[in-house]
């Protein structure tokens, strides 16, 4: 059996028991290949003679690029042998720095056939994360949209750039645009093994420095597997994922999984968030499956939701867990429930809520077939019901990273004692369900008692004022710490005094005693460039306003690895539910 065999074997047993999780799960074991590549051994086998489309990318304007599987193969094989002759070479370096536009996806492709390492980019980077991921990548080139090629002026090292959307180019540079002039054949210079590295991507950094993380070209691109599952895509489904280039998101459901079950991938490209206008393409477009974070859900429910007369059948939400009346308030609009998902930069989809099973609210769900997910207790080290989210290393699965690239002390870490630490904890009942509790770093004891923020920040965000809420310990002298929230306005309400007051008491009526939210105060939330909340920030904030004095101001650490203020713009007013002579005790 062909390795193209083989995938579409696995592939097709995920899709026919998409609605029997137990059968999935029992059935299911990874392709084990010596030999894989995406773009050759599969993309291009399932491209033969096929002019249904692949990719889908509409613009503010109303104009639009398709291209078909068919097409996206051959100029695939011509942008290959185009960076050939540029001098790109087996296992080079290559930084990918464009935004939704078709080139991103040739070159992804392009890439994969000639054996190359990618290092995808967002395009809201500046000179000094560019020089950091020159330098720690090693990269030897670097494809960059005409409007950032600038940004290179000032990024040393020994590279090369290709330049995409400029009619001339700076000296040394390549222009994308000699492509049209190659080959619309290629053969590759030799077999791709499974265990070569295809991709280096660099964390968020949401506490420290950003991690560098390898993939091979089994990881990801057979690893998403069991993200093709958990979203439930099948072939012809028009798949739309609110995720920008250069974060894993966009490789999992804009470039893998979508194609991995012979779905078209949709993109809207806009300035600013509209959910009008989103909801008019994926009407227009017919969009059947839907991948959202919780941000955009939250601005999606504030809108009219009724106005998609053809919602989705297919939504889910990842990057950070989804609050209970988000999906209460999609579900009465569209019919359709969101499913949660858990993975990282490092895996693919390890938990999440499949098609057709039972959602139990505030639950991810269970692991994905050929995930042996576990709960370690961090203290004993022993597994049970309740600890941090584990992979049992004994049963490693496909979709694991190789580890941190150049950093063998981080990689012991993350796999000691015979398990992958993913950092966060979670909790596992009866039926295997899971629930997340958050992160490790991020739960807190307050008056010694245990809290979740994710649960806290669930009850606060049910409240009409608050659009968005994260909770975090602030120091107090006699509960040790007490929890407070940061919290962003709904449109329509004042940071006042009396809204604090109405959210306070709605806490106080919806959580235990020893979970009430005791501060709050209204602010714009830091988060990384990839949309995460740095809780780092607000932690330390909370620590330079209530913390007895030391000799030393506390600081977080910035992504940079340096210490970074935690105090900055967009904070307000303090509020105590001390303040409110009604809410006291």
């Amino acid at each position: 059996m062909s390795v193209t065999d083989e995938f579409r074997a696995a592939r097709d047993a995920l899709v026919a028991n998409r609605q029997d999780y137990d059968k999935a799960v029992a059935e299911f074991s990874w392709p084990e290949f010596e030999e894989f590549n995406f773009a050759l051994d599969w993309f291009d086998q399932i491209a033969v003679d096929n002019d249904s489309p692949a990719l889908w990318i509409v613009e503010q304007d109303g104009s639009e690029t398709k291209r078909s599987f068919a097409e996206l193969s051959s100029r695939s094989n011509q942008v290959a042998n185009w960076m050939r002759a540029a001098g790109v070479s087996r296992g080079d370096r290559i930084v990918v720095m464009l935004g939704n536009q078709v080139e991103l996806w040739e070159t992804m492709l392009a890439g994969t056939k000639l054996g190359a390492v990618l290092i995808p980019t967002t395009t809201m980077l500046g000179p000094a994360d560019l020089s950091d991921r020159i330098s720690r990548g090693k990269a030897k080139f670097a494809v960059v949209g005409a409007p950032d090629a600038g940004k290179f002026d000032d990024v040393p090292g020994d590279y090369s750039l290709i330049v995409v959307g400029a009619d001339t180019v700076p000296s040394g540079a390549h222009n994308y645009a000699d492509a049209d002039s190659a080959s619309l054949e290629f053969t590759p210079d030799a077999a791709t093994r499974a265990d070569d590295a295809l991709l280096l991507y660099f964390t968020s950094g949401t506490t420290a420095q950003a991690k560098l993380v390898e993939h091979t070209h089994v990881s990801y691109p057979v690893g998403h597997l069991s993200t093709m599952y958990w979203i439930g895509l099948e072939p012809g489904d028009v798949h739309l994922n609110v995720a920008s280039p250069g974060w894993a998101k966009h490789a999992w459901s804009n470039f893998f999984t979508p194609w991995i079950a012979e779905a078209c991938v949709f993109l809207y490209n806009y300035e600013r968030f509209d959910a009008s206008a989103l909801m008019t393409q994926m009407e227009r477009a017919g969009v059947t499956s839907f991948c959202a974070p919780p941000t955009v859900w939250r601005m999606l429910i504030q809108a009219d939701l009724s106005q998609l007369g053809t919602p989705p059948q297919k939504v889910v939400g990842a990057g950070e867990p989804l609050n209970p009346e988000v999906i209460e308030r999609v579900q009465q609009a569209w019919g359709v429930t969101i499913r949660d998902g858990f993975g990282q930069t490092e895996t693919t989809v390890q938990i999440a809520n499949s098609p057709g099973q039972q959602v139990k609210a505030g639950s991810m769900g269970r692991p994905m077939p050929g995930y042996p997910v576990v709960l370690v207790d961090p203290a004993t080290g022993e597994v049970g019901d309740e600890g941090e989210i584990c992979l049992d290393l004994s049963k490693r699965p496909l979709g694991l990273m190789v580890g941190y690239h150049d950093a063998p002390e981080l990689t012991q870490r993350s796999m000691r004692d015979g398990f992958y630490h993913t950092g966060d904890v979670a909790a596992r009942d009866s039926q295997g369900y899971i629930t997340y509790v958050g992160r490790a770093d991020d739960v807190f004891k307050a008056s010694d008692y245990r809290l979740s923020p994710f649960e806290l920040e669930s009850v606060l965000i049910e409240h009409e004022a608050v659009a968005e809420a994260a909770v975090v310990p602030s120091p107090d002298p006699v509960r040790l710490a007490v929890p407070k929230a940061y919290v962003v306005l709904a449109n329509g309400f004042e940071p006042t005094a009396d809204t604090a007051r109405k959210i306070l008491g709605f806490c106080r009526e919806n959580l235990a005693a020893y979970k009430r939210i005791r501060r709050l105060e209204f602010a714009e939330l830091p988060k990384t460039i990839s949309g995460k909340i740095r809780r780092v920030e607000l932690r330390a904030r909370e620590h330079e306003l209530h913390a007895p004095p030391v000799e030393e101001p506390v600081s977080s650490i910035g992504p940079d690895g340096g210490a970074e203020p935690a105090v900055g713009e967009g904070f307000g007013h303090e509020f105590s539910d001390s303040d409110f002579p009604e809410l006291k005790g």
